[in-house]
């Protein structure tokens, strides 16, 4: 009775751990240098449908496309620089991970801080304007109704 659950659960590691290996991809190199500046590009160039990963963290379709046109492109002789105008040209500062300080991409460098800097001020001023120390105006008919209500409750 061991045996059945114990040779399922290695067989399902097994399976995994063959799936895993489908997802890895080799390229025949034809130099050291070509695989480091390989890994240098894919790891600073963003998967276009992830958006939070790099291409050599992304398992997508477009991310395997634009792996092997980087490995193609290093092979056929493309500088680094070409590689990046190329992947730019096509689309955009988006696929960097650190697009260039631009008027067009000021947003993306600023935007965060200001959105931040927006909320902080907001926020002090609804905290202020809730501690004004101030008691709401109470209509006269109110505080007379109130203190014959605490007169009959001493009764």
């Amino acid at each position: 009775m061991i045996r059945i659950p114990y040779l399922l659960l290695v067989g399902m590691l097994l399976l995994a751990g063959l799936t895993a290996r489908a997802a890895i991809e080799t390229y025949p190199f034809s130099s050291e240098e070509n695989e480091q500046r390989y890994l240098h590009l894919v790891e600073e160039l963003r998967c276009l449908v992830c958006q939070n990963q790099n291409l050599h963290d992304s398992n997508a379709e477009l991310a395997q496309d634009l792996r092997r046109q980087v490995f193609e492109m290093i092979e056929s002789g493309a500088s680094d620089q070409q590689i990046v105008d190329f992947m730019v040209d096509r689309y955009g500062d988006f696929v960097l991970y650190r697009p260039p300080m631009r008027r067009s991409t000021w947003l993306l460098w600023f935007g965060p801080i200001l959105l931040a800097v927006v909320g902080v001020v907001v926020l002090l001023r609804l905290i202020r304007r809730s501690n004004s120390g101030q008691a709401p105006e109470i209509p006269a008919e109110e505080r007379e109704r109130v203190k014959r209500l605490l007169e009959q409750g001493r009764d």
